[in-house]
């Protein structure tokens, strides 16, 4: 018969105990730096809290942020711990401050539960990737409109059902896939508002019989508010991390749709582009290959992450009002979706800035039919019905052999068609983006920088 094992919370069966902490002592090192700044913001709280007697004074308030800013050391050189038996991180460091202070450790806990911690831990964590995934996003949709720019007058055959369809260039296709990403960031900014509010202080989803400041602690770590309503509160857990699932399931999808226009157009029947070879991998049996591996993994990964949504939605969509365990395997989720996610723009980043092109391939590419369109409407514009111009071009082709791409495309001139590409538009949304990153990071280092006594 199996020993029931000791942890701070109670004695259980050891069986249960790995199975309900589960990944949670390896995933929640990633919360751990956040998890002491919730603690500290929190007992920052409670010294100030208006009780008699006091819950903890100020001379311990400061001895529990020396020992969190050990503890965050601890982090950062990679010896801090979680055991089977902490459950979690939030358990981990209440007992490391428990062992540097002894009676002093067992207070920090008062007024809050588990439930309000993780929250606001992923919450924190969150801010910070959603900071580094912008960065990332609008340093890719600069080298895309780096590449358009160079190439910008570059005639490159536009396809529709990947058939021959109009004349097109490199420009437009490059700065196409910028703006999308630039349109993608919509959604991480609508995530990084939505994340935006303090869930400490809702303890278990019930508020606590306690005079808490919660604006106090929402404040002291950078948040714009607290959640008003502590059930709601609570029951936002999963839906943070689904919501910011969804937003990298977007820009998966415009990493895949790029990714398969390079596969594509590399490949030796096209021949528009050359992927840079120390970026594909080879053959273990075929010593010509260098293959689109990272491309066609990131179009799989795509599929991963969009999964992965569907997952975090999925577990709310049964579950009652209130805390339910089933919230933890949230967390796998949504680290997941990021860590991919980050991982495939930084590859892309990379792919694009080394990413050649073959003039000779793109212009052999154009056929009489892919002037159609163009030859119709000029007909349209010298009087004849469209219809009428369709029919006329469509019973002679051959008569637009000697058509000239270049000549077509800068014919179009309107905006945000290949001859009014607007580049500047596009640098200036880049570095708005980039300056805000940079701006909101800043910001919030120095507000954590300020709870801490730093």
């Amino acid at each position: 018969m199996s020993t029931n094992k000791k942890t701070i919370v109670g004695k259980i069966n050891p069986d249960v105990l790995s199975f309900t902490v589960g990944l949670d002592p390896v995933l929640d090192l990633n919360l751990a730096l956040w998890d002491c700044l919730g603690t500290a913001a929190h007992v920052t709280m409670l010294s100030k809290m208006k009780v008699t007697p006091p819950i903890l004074t100020e001379a311990e308030r400061k001895k529990v942020l020396k020992a969190l800013a050990a503890i965050m050391e601890e982090v950062k050189q990679g010896t801090f711990t979680i055991t089977e038996a902490d459950q979690d991180v939030h358990l981990a460091v209440e007992r490391r401050l428990t062992e540097r202070l002894g009676e002093l450790g067992r207070k920090v806990h008062t007024g809050r539960s588990r439930n309000d911690q993780v929250a606001v831990d992923i919450r924190l964590h969150v801010r910070d990737e959603l900071l580094g995934m912008t960065t990332e996003v609008a340093t890719l949709a600069e080298a895309l409109v780096v590449f358009g720019k160079r190439h910008a007058k570059l005639p490159m055959v536009g396809r529709t059902h990947l058939q021959p369809a109009m004349p097109s260039s490199v420009g437009l296709w490059a700065t196409g896939y910028a703006e999308a990403l630039l349109d993608d960031l919509i959604m991480i900014e609508a995530t990084y508002t939505f994340n935006d509010k303090c869930p400490l202080g809702s303890a278990a989803g019930y508020g606590v019989p306690l005079p808490i400041d919660r604006d106090l602690t929402a404040k002291l770590l950078g948040f714009s508010e607290p959640h008003h309503n502590v059930f709601h509160a609570s029951n936002m857990r999963g839906k943070n991390e689904a919501i910011l699932l969804s937003a990298c399931g977007q820009i998966m999808l415009t990493l895949s749709r790029l990714s398969e226009d390079l596969i594509l157009f590399s490949m030796p029947e096209f021949g528009y582009f050359a992927l840079p070879p120390d970026l594909c991998t080879g053959s273990s049996i075929m010593p010509q290959k260098y293959n689109p591996d990272v491309l066609e993994l990131i179009r799989a990964k795509t599929a991963v992450v969009l999964g992965l949504g569907s997952a975090a939605n999925n577990l709310l969509k049964s579950m009652p009002g209130g805390y339910n365990r089933d919230l933890q395997e949230s967390k796998a989720l949504y680290m997941e979706g990021l860590r991919v996610t980050r991982a495939s723009l930084r590859i892309m980043s990379l792919l694009v800035r080394s990413l050649g092109v073959h003039e000779e391939r793109l212009r052999a590419g154009f056929t009489p039919g892919v002037f159609a369109t163009d030859a119709a409407l000029q007909l349209v514009a010298g009087g004849m019905p469209f219809r009428d111009a369709y029919q006329q071009v469509r019973a002679n082709l051959e008569a637009l052999a000697s058509e000239d791409p270049d000549k077509a495309i800068a014919k179009k001139s309107h905006l945000g068609a290949t001859a009014g590409l607007d580049f500047n538009l596009y640098r200036t949304r880049i570095q708005h983006t980039l300056n805000w990153a940079k701006s909101e990071k800043q910001w919030t280092t120095k507000t954590f920088k300020k709870l801490l006594g730093c």
